[in-house]
C-alpha cells in the first residue's frame, strides 16, 4: 500500500497547472432544490456548452462532497470545486481523506474550497461559533487537516485548495496556507483590494450573482431575495468596500444590489466579468439566480458565448 508524505504547500502554479481554471465558471445552489436527474441534465448540458468549472456551495442542503462526486462521475472534463465545504460539517481528517480520494479518482478535476461559514450554520450543526475567532478556528482546522494520518491507497500529486475569505486576516490565511481565496457576495472594489492582500501568485475567484433578461426593477427584486446582506461577515465586508451600513437595510439600496448583481443582457454580464478580471480575479464564478425549483440551464446556455469568447482570447 502506497502512502504519501507530499506536503500540500507546493506553489500554486505547480498545483493547478493542469487544472482547467479559465476566466469564467458557473456557481450554483440550485442543485439542492431539484431532483438529481434535473441537476444531472443541466450539468451535462453545461459541460457540452463548454463551461470549464462548476462551483458548489454547502449550507443545509445536499452534502457537498457527495454532490461533487456525483457531478464528477456524471461528466468527463468539468472541474468541480466546493465553494465552500463547511468545516462544521466534517472533521479535518474526514475532509483530508475525501480530498485525497477525489484528487486521485479525478486528477486535476477537483478543487477543494473550505471555510468557516456563519453562526447560523454552525448552530444548526451543533457547533459553537462564538467561542473561537473564525480565523483561528480555520487555521487550527488546516493544521489538523495537514497533519492527518492517512493509511489508504494514494498517489503523489497536487491537492489544491482555496479558502473562503473576505477580511484581511482571512485573506492572509488564504495567501499563506492555501492556493488562494474564493470570495462571495463581494463587489469589484473588494476584488481589487483582495488581490493586493493575496499578492500576485495566489488564486482569486469571486462569485458573481447574475439575473438575465428582466427589467432592472424585476432583476433587483429577485436579487434582494438572494442577497445575504445582514450576515455579519458580509455586512462588514460591504462597509469595508465603501457602502454605509444604512444602505444594507431592507434588502439593500439599488446601489448595493447593482454592485453585487450583474443584470440585464449577456453584454452587461460580460462587462461585469471584465471588471472583476481587470481588478485581479483569476476566475469569476457566475451564480445565475432563478426561482427556486429549477436549474439555470437555459441561462447557462445563453451565457455560454462568454466562456467561448474568453477561451478564444486566452488562446
Amino acid at each position: 500500500m502506497a502512502t504519501s508524505t507530499v506536503p500540500w504547500c507546493r506553489s500554486t502554479a505547480d498545483r493547478t497547472a493542469d487544472m482547467d481554471l479559465r476566466p469564467v465558471a458557473l456557481w450554483t445552489m440550485s442543485f439542492d432544490g431539484v431532483p438529481w436527474a434535473d441537476a444531472q441534465s443541466a450539468l451535462r448540458s453545461a459541460e457540452d456548452a463548454g463551461w470549464p468549472t462548476l462551483w458548489l456551495p454547502e449550507s443545509l442542503g445536499r452534502e457537498v462532497l457527495s454532490l461533487a462526486t456525483a457531478c464528477l462521475a456524471s461528466t468527463s472534463r468539468l472541474v468541480v470545486a466546493t465553494g465552500i465545504a463547511n468545516l462544521w460539517a466534517r472533521d479535518p481528517l474526514a475532509l483530508s481523506s475525501a480530498q485525497r480520494f477525489l484528487c486521485e479518482a479525478y486528477p486535476d478535476r477537483f478543487l477543494l474550497g473550505v471555510g468557516v461559514s456563519h453562526s447560523l450554520i454552525a448552530n444548526r450543526r451543533g457547533g459553537e461559533f462564538a467561542d473561537v475567532p473564525p480565523v483561528r478556528r480555520l487555521r487550527e482546522y488546516l493544521d489538523t487537516m495537514d497533519a492527518a494520518p492517512y493509511r489508504g491507497w494514494t498517489v503523489d500529486g497536487p491537492r489544491p485548495r482555496v479558502l473562503a475569505a473576505l477580511g484581511p486576516r482571512m485573506l492572509r490565511l488564504a495567501r499563506d496556507r492555501a492556493d488562494g481565496a474564493h470570495t462571495y457576495n463581494s463587489p469589484v472594489a473588494h476584488t481589487a483590494w483582495a488581490r493586493e492582500v493575496l499578492g500576485p501568485d495566489r488564486l482569486l475567484i469571486p462569485e458573481l450573482k447574475v439575473v438575465l433578461g428582466r427589467s432592472s426593477a424585476d432583476a433587483r427584486a429577485l436579487a434582494r431575495k438572494n442577497l445575504p446582506l445582514t450576515l455579519p461577515a458580509y455586512a462588514a465586508n460591504l462597509v469595508r468596500s465603501g457602502f454605509p451600513s444604512e444602505e444594507l437595510a431592507d434588502g439593500g439600496s439599488d446601489r448595493v444590489v447593482d454592485a453585487l448583481v450583474a443584470h440585464g443582457d449577456v453584454d452587461a454580464v460580460r462587462e461585469r466579468i471584465a471588471e472583476h478580471l481587470r481588478a485581479g480575479a483569476d476566475q469569476v464564478a457566475l451564480n445565475v439566480l432563478t426561482e427556486r425549483g429549477r436549474t439555470p440551464a437555459a441561462e447557462w446556455a445563453e451565457l455560454a458565448s462568454i466562456a467561448q469568447d474568453l477561451e478564444k482570447e486566452d488562446g
